[in-house]
């Protein structure tokens, strides 16, 4: 799944190349930051969680309630537990996943208000929140070979959309109000499975990820190539003729033993353009709009400066760098969102490119 994929493939290039510190830093060290960022981005303390833990998602009602999700326990050899956590205004907690917690992380979480959120887990899992905790939700064909859910995106009118694979077909899961329906599949058989799924303020919903497209009650796709090794990790529609893209790519001859660049690029209608990022050598994993859909924020990782966040901020023409806190050991960001009726935004990740003891589960707020 797409946000696994993202942290977890970069491990084995983390070693080859010596990114993360030779120290873990404990729960508590990763949440004090050794100076306050100038951008007003600070760590905030999270619960204790088995090593090899980190956040792929998190959704946010308002300022006194969030969702955060993720993994605990990976290694070399284990896909680790799925953790959940929510905010309640004053402290993130961990949330009893009980026989919910089975191999695998969660990957993504969404939320249209307070009283119903979303989130999705390895093998095809789709969970729902019913105030007090997570409950297994089905859909049509779960379990069954070739049907899996990637993702979760809900709207502002209570919809909600998942992107995934049907009976072996790209597509994406439709919830009503009442059940959730596989829409009509992506038109050509061979498109891969959608990683990702946007909807817009407006209403629109994008997948992406290795395609891009467009469900309207038809699908329209845009043309895509990713390059040699290269990942799509966020789309941003403000409009049919202006999408911002990031990700990451490797190109010809890496990994191992080189570090990924970054993959920053934008459609007019027409074609895709690159876009000059404030550094090169690293990756973009998360991109957002403000409430108007508009560009605002995008989370990253700069590889000449690995133990502070890198965030791209959107000052009207152009973006420009927001840092972190100073970390003990490696800052990567994977996700962010708004928070609802402030301006402030939360944002997860973890603290080692290493899939086992030392990495650890990080948040940031700003404001």
């Amino acid at each position: 799944m797409r946000r696994r994929s993202f942290v977890s493939g970069l491990a084995g290039t983390a070693a080859g190349l010596g990114l993360a510190g030779a120290a873990a830093p404990t729960a508590t060290a990763a949440a004090s930051p050794a100076t306050a960022p100038a951008s007003g981005w600070s760590a905030v303390p999270v619960p204790d969680a088995r090593p090899g833990a980190r956040l792929y998602g998190v959704a946010a009602a308002g300022p006194g309630l969030a969702w955060a999700v993720g993994v605990e326990g990976m290694g070399n050899v284990s896909d680790g537990t799925a953790v959940a956590l929510r905010w309640d205004g004053a402290a993130w907690s961990r949330t009893d996943l009980g026989q919910l917690a089975s191999p695998g992380p969660l990957t993504a979480v969404t939320c249209a208000d307070s009283r119903t959120a979303w989130a999705v887990g390895a093998g095809g899992l789709l969970l729902a929140w019913d105030g007090t905790t997570w409950q297994k939700t089905p859909y049509p064909g779960q379990g069954g070979t070739g049907t899996t859910v990637t993702d979760v995106a809900a709207a502002a009118d209570g919809r909600a959309w998942a992107s995934g694979r049907h009976d072996g077909r790209a597509g994406l899961l439709h919830w009503d109000g009442r059940q959730w329906r596989w829409c009509a599949p992506l038109p050509d058989a061979a498109a891969p499975t959608p990683g990702r799924v946007h909807v817009t303020p407006g209403g629109e919903v994008w997948v992406y990820g290795d395609v891009i497209a467009r469900w309207d009650g038809a699908w329209t796709v845009i043309p895509r190539t990713t390059g040699i090794r290269a990942t799509v990790s966020g789309l941003l529609p403000v409009a049919h003729d202006d999408i911002w893209l990031t990700g990451y790519g490797y190109g010809i001859g890496g990994p191992p033993g080189k570090p990924p660049g970054v993959v920053f690029e934008r459609w007019d209608g027409a074609r895709w353009t690159p876009v000059e990022a404030p550094y090169g050598v690293g990756l973009l994993s998360s991109v957002s709009g403000d409430r108007q859909g508009r560009p605002d924020r995008i989370t990253g990782w700069d590889f000449w400066d690995q133990k502070r966040s890198h965030y791209l901020r959107w000052d009207g023409t152009s973006w420009v760098s927001e840092r972190g806190p100073e970390m003990p050991e490696t800052a990567l960001m994977t996700d962010l969102t708004h928070i609802p009726g402030t301006s402030a935004y939360w944002s997860v990740g973890t603290t080692s490119f290493y899939a086992g003891t030392t990495a650890r589960m990080h948040i940031e707020r700003l404001g």
